[in-house]
């Protein structure tokens, strides 16, 4: 596999962060008792096969014929919680209880990229407050 090592820690398979609950392999996160963020393989390229509805909609709305822009988007978790990251906003934007996640990491990391983009489109998206307040049409 692609990218077998990140930051000290020696990465197995990629659901090994999931599987491993305490996760603290690294020397780095022994020492700071907590995870480091973005510890998936990002050379892998997403599954079109896995594609949610969405995101087919989605994609043939805006006329692309992939995802490049969401191939580093990944399922993580913030305190213990499945969320994504929203570069936007550098923040977290944690899954609702609501959502079951699968098994399988490429479905919940297209599920994390509808949720991101479903998020950044929608009133309650941090930077649409900027837009309102600095737009100046």
């Amino acid at each position: 596999m692609a990218g077998t090592q990140y930051r000290g820690s020696e990465i197995k398979d990629v659901d090994q962060f999931l599987k491993d609950k305490d996760g603290l392999e690294s020397e780095r996160e022994k020492e700071i008792g907590q995870h480091i963020g973005y510890r998936y393989d990002v050379n892998l390229v997403p599954d079109y096969e896995r594609i949610t509805p969405f995101l087919t909609k989605y994609m043939e709305t805006m006329g692309w014929d992939d995802l490049n822009w969401l191939e580093d988007v990944h399922m993580g978790y913030e305190e213990g919680s499945p969320a994504v990251f929203d570069r936007n906003n550098n923040g977290w934007v944690r899954v609702p209880d609501t959502i079951s996640l699968p098994d399988n990491q490429q479905d919940r990391d297209m599920i994390a990229r509808e949720l991101l983009i479903k998020f950044q489109m929608s009133d309650r998206h941090p930077l649409v407050n900027l837009r309102k307040a600095y737009m100046k049409f």
